[in-house]
């Protein structure tokens, strides 16, 4: 009996030995094709390499404890010092909220107008001087100086002042309607111009000084081209009026005498006088 344990001790034992001795097989080789010893080589080196990963994973999740506690607490002092500097400045939670939607919409204004295009732009200084004068008020605010705003509102400040265009005026010198058919419609029209008649009451606008009537412009004279955009809403009024007058002076011809016969349009009636 003695005998039969002892062999048995002694055959488990170079086993034992022998599976350590096995190095593990490549990483290449299927496990199918394992012999028992490599197999069981494998499954040791898989079991060192997981027990360092968890120890490394246990070591990490220590950091990310350690480094979340920091944060909380950096967090709870930055909430403190913004509590501390509202109440020097005397501003509540409601004022903080109000003057940062403020900023918000300023801002926002801010972003439309730099989007424009530069003609656009330049077209559009009294919008931008609009927005500094409602820049310059929100400033005044001492909540302005705030650390959660302070460098959105130099920013903005910085913007604003980037929105300064110089318009870019064109010349043109009218010709004869006899050889060139020049009236503020066709003008408007030409490709160099705006390459649409129907912004002739920008030409208009721009000229009353020499324009008095925008049926009559007179060969020679220097016309002041805006640069291309929407209409403006003065040059908006005074089309609507011109229209509105050429509809009053057409029905007072009308329940004169009848009509006999179709009225050429008033825009390209332009530059007839004197031409």
């Amino acid at each position: 009996m003695m005998k039969t344990m002892l062999f048995m001790l002694l055959f488990i034992g170079s086993v034992v030995t022998s599976t350590a001795q096995v190095p593990p097989p490549p990483e290449s080789k299927p496990d199918e094709q394992l012999t028992c010893d490599e197999a069981a080589a494998r499954i040791a080196e898989f079991k060192e390499r997981n027990g360092g990963l968890s120890t490394k994973l246990a070591g990490v999740k220590g950091e990310v404890d350690k480094l979340e506690a920091q944060l909380a607490e950096a967090v709870r002092n930055k909430k403190k010092c913004d509590d501390d500097i509202a109440a020097l400045i005397g501003a509540s939670e409601a004022d903080m909220n109000a003057f940062g939607q403020r900023l918000g919409v300023l801002e926002g204004r801010m972003r439309e107008l730099r989007d424009l295009p530069g003609d656009q732009l330049a077209d559009r200084q009294d919008d931008v001087k609009a927005l500094e004068a409602d820049y310059l008020e929100l400033r005044q605010n001492r909540i302005a100086v705030h650390p959660n705003f302070y460098q959105r509102v130099v920013d903005l400040g910085k913007n604003i002042k980037g929105l300064y265009r110089e318009k870019k005026i064109k010349g043109y010198v009218v010709r004869s309607w006899a050889e060139n058919r020049d009236c503020l419609w066709n003008i408007a029209g030409q490709s160099g111009i705006y390459g649409d008649p129907l912004q002739w009451p920008k030409i208009w606008q721009a000229n009353t000084d020499k324009i008095k009537n925008p049926d009559i412009i007179q060969p020679g004279w220097v016309l002041t081209v805006p640069p291309a955009g929407p209409k403006t809403s003065d040059e908006q009024k005074a089309e609507r009026a011109y229209y509105r007058k050429k509809r009053i002076a057409a029905a007072a011809a009308s329940s004169v005498a009848p009509a006999t016969g179709t009225q050429a349009a008033p825009e390209k009636k332009a530059s007839e006088a004197g031409n």
